[in-house]
C-alpha cells in the first residue's frame, strides 16, 4: 500500500508540473494559454475516448458542480454506469474522475497517468487540467460507462473540456466571477460560457439576466441549436425546509404541454438556489430523454432525493451548529446569507472567512455581515488565498467584532470554542477554506472542546 501511496503522490507531483492555471496569481485569457489545439491532439493520440460514450456537457459561474450531481445521480437511478468529471476537488484529487460516484483509486490513476506520458511529451506546453481531462476521459473509455456528466473547468469555449460533442449542453447561473480571465461584463462571460454550445445540439439554460440570456440566444441561433430557459418551461415551488432537506413541486409551465400537474421531489441539498439548480438539471434530463436516454419521473424523484454534493452549506455537526459552504463570488454570498436567513433565523452565527485574492472580499462581506454576529478572517494554503490581515482590515468595515488569525486550523477551533448554545459556525469564502475546514473537521473534531 505504501508503494502505491508513494506512486500517487509522484504522479500528483508530474501532474503538478505542468502549469496550473488555477494556482496562478495574474492570468489573461489568450489563445497562447487557452488552446484547444493541444487537447485535442492529445486526446487523439489517446484514440478519442471522450467519442466512445454519449456526453452531457455543463457549464457555469454558479451551480454547476451541483446540477452536474444531480443529473449524474439520476442516470445512475435510471441504471446506467455514469462517468462524472469535476473540478476542484474537495480532499483528494481523485474525486474529480468518478464512475458511479467512485473515485478513481489511486492505483488506477498512476496507471492511466504512466500511459499518457509518452504521448504528453511530444505536444508542448500542455496544462495540469489538460492532462487532468484527458484522464478522465480515458478512464470512461475504458471503464465503458454508459453516458458521462462532464464539468467545464473554466468559461467554457477555450476550456479543455469543449472538445466533446455532447448530446446536450447546461448552462447553469452566471454572474460575474474570473473577470481577469473571461471578460468585465455579464455579456463577455456569457459568451465564454455559451462557447460550450455546439451546432444542432440542444442546450438547456437556467434562468439569467437578460443581457447574458440575449448572447447565449444570438450564440444558439447562430449554431441552430435548441435552446430551452428553465423558467420558460417550467415553475419550481419551494414547500418545505429544515436542516434535514428541502421538498420541492414542478410543473410544466402553461401552454408548454397538456399536462401542467406538479411533480413533488425531495433533495438533501439545502438553500433556494439549490431547487434552481434541480430545476435546471430536471429539465435537461427531459431534454436527454427525447435524445433516446431512457429516464423515468420514478429515476428523476430518485436520484434528486439521494444526491451528494459536500461543501455546499454542509452540516458537519449538529450540536452545535457547524456548517462549511463554498461561496466564492458576490453571487454565492448573496445565496449563502438568503440560506442563512431560511434555515437559521434566530440564531446567533460566528462567520469563519477566507477568500481568494481576485475576489469581491467587500461586497461579500457586505453580503453576509447583516445575517452574523462576529468575522474571524483566516486564509487558505493555496497559493492564491486572500491575506489574512488585508482581509481583515476590509472586514471592520462592517461594524461587527472581527478577529484575524492566518491558520485556519486555530481560526476554526477559537469560534467553535466561543459558539453560544443556540449558536452556530459558518465557514466559507472559497471552496478551499470550505475543503481544509471539511478534512481538519473530520480527522480534528474529537479534539475541540466546546464551552
Amino acid at each position: 500500500m505504501e508503494n502505491v501511496e508513494a506512486a500517487y503522490q509522484s504522479t500528483l507531483d508530474y501532474l503538478y508540473s505542468f502549469v496550473d492555471y488555477s494556482l496562478t496569481r495574474s492570468l489573461r485569457y489568450s489563445p497562447e494559454k487557452f488552446d484547444l489545439g493541444r487537447m485535442a491532439a492529445l486526446a487523439a493520440a489517446l484514440g478519442s475516448p471522450h467519442r466512445q460514450y454519449p456526453v452531457v456537457h455543463v457549464a457555469g459561474t454558479k451551480g454547476k458542480g451541483s446540477t452536474s450531481a444531480m443529473i449524474a445521480s439520476v442516470l445512475q437511478k435510471a441504471g446506467y454506469k455514469v462517468g462524472l468529471y469535476t473540478s476542484p476537488h474537495l480532499v483528494d484529487y481523485t474525486e474529480r474522475i468518478q464512475v458511479n460516484r467512485q473515485p478513481v483509486s489511486h492505483e488506477r490513476l498512476v496507471e492511466l497517468v504512466e500511459r499518457l506520458k509518452p504521448e504528453v511529451a511530444k505536444i508542448e506546453q500542455l496544462t495540469t487540467f489538460e492532462l487532468t481531462t484527458a484522464t478522465a476521459f480515458l478512464y470512461f473509455a475504458e471503464e465503458k460507462v454508459d453516458i458521462a456528466v462532464i464539468e467545464v473547468g473554466l468559461g467554457g469555449r477555450l476550456d479543455a473540456t469543449n472538445i466533446v460533442d455532447p448530446l446536450v449542453s447546461v448552462i447553469t447561473s452566471l454572474s460575474m466571477d474570473h473577470m481577469n480571465v473571461l471578460g468585465d461584463t455579464l455579456e463577455k462571460i456569457a459568451v465564454e460560457k455559451g462557447g460550450i454550445i455546439k451546432p444542432g445540439r440542444p442546450v438547456v439554460v437556467a434562468y439569467q439576466k437578460p443581457e447574458a440570456a440575449a448572447v447565449l440566444k444570438k450564440i444558439a441561433k447562430e449554431r441552430r441549436a435548441p435552446i430551452l430557459f428553465t423558467d420558460d418551461a417550467y415553475f419550481a415551488s419551494l414547500t418545505q425546509h429544515s436542516l434535514a432537506g428541502q421538498e420541492f413541486t414542478i410543473r410544466p409551465a402553461a401552454g408548454t404541454n397538456g399536462n401542467s400537474r406538479a411533480t413533488s421531489f425531495s433533495l438533501p441539498l439545502l438553500g433556494a438556489h439549490q431547487v434552481q439548480n434541480a430545476l435546471t438539471a430536471y429539465a435537461a434530463l427531459k431534454v436527454l430523454h427525447k435524445t433516446g436516454i431512457k429516464i423515468s419521473s420514478a429515476s428523476i424523484k430518485q436520484g434528486f432525493a439521494s444526491v451528494s454534493w459536500p461543501g455546499r452549506f454542509e452540516i458537519l455537526q449538529n450540536d452545535p451548529l457547524v456548517v462549511i459552504d463554498s461561496a466564492h463570488n458576490l453571487d454565492s454570498a448573496e445565496k449563502l446569507a438568503q440560506t442563512i436567513r431560511d434555515y437559521l433565523p434566530g440564531r446567533t452565527v460566528g462567520l469563519v472567512f477566507g477568500a481568494s485574492e481576485d475576489k469581491d472580499v467587500t461586497g461579500m462581506l457586505g453580503a453576509l455581515s447583516p445575517v452574523i454576529e462576529s468575522i474571524m478572517v483566516t486564509q487558505s494554503v493555496h497559493p492564491r488565498s486572500y491575506d489574512a490581515v488585508q482581509l481583515g482590515e476590509a472586514a471592520q468595515k462592517f461594524g461587527l467584532p472581527v478577529a484575524i488569525d492566518p491558520q485556519l486550523e486555530s481560526a476554526l477551533e477559537q469560534v467553535y470554542a466561543n459558539l453560544k448554545p443556540d449558536g452556530a459556525l459558518v465557514i466559507t469564502g472559497s471552496i478551499f477554506i470550505a475543503a481544509g475546514a471539511r478534512q481538519y473537521w473530520f480527522e480534528k473534531k474529537i479534539n475541540l472542546k466546546h464551552a
